[in-house]
């Protein structure tokens, strides 16, 4: 089950923003939360809030275990662009961007997979065990 939380029109560019999505892709939920605690930008701060959501929403609406809980995909996207002009020489205006971002987080519970996993080793062996005890029998005929 993959549940998705997004927090539009954050006041902070998306360049700035994907360097601390990046450190937390793939990661635990909880591991996420102590790199996001302890990283002094901006980005982080919205980022976890955004985080914390997701993980609320997991375990209220979907009923998963927040301990399996892993960080499928942070995706930073461009907003809308607030465009400012500032005076500059001899009568120019200078163009002031001030970038937008949305950001998405993805959760995806691990258990299952692990789960899937197991059991496909499993059937992986009991095929290879059949021929080789098919033959254990034959040769005590």
């Amino acid at each position: 089950m993959e549940v998705k939380s997004t927090t539009k029109f954050v006041r902070l560019s998306p360049k700035k923003a994907r360097d601390v999505a990046r450190e937390i892709q793939g990661l635990a939920v909880s591991s996420a939360l102590d790199i996001l605690t302890f990283t002094p930008k901006k980005a982080a701060q919205l980022i976890g809030k955004t985080l914390k959501t997701a993980i609320a929403d997991a375990e209220n609406n979907f009923s998963l275990d927040a301990g399996t809980l892993v960080i499928k995909e942070a995706v930073i996207g461009a907003g809308p662009t607030l465009r400012r002009f500032k005076p500059r020489a001899k009568g120019s205006a200078g163009p002031i961007l001030k970038r937008t971002s949305h950001i998405s987080i993805t959760l995806v519970g691990s258990a299952p997979e692990k789960k899937r996993k197991v059991a496909r080793k499993a059937a992986a062996k009991k095929t290879e065990e059949a021929p080789a005890a098919a033959a254990a029998v034959e040769e005590q005929a």
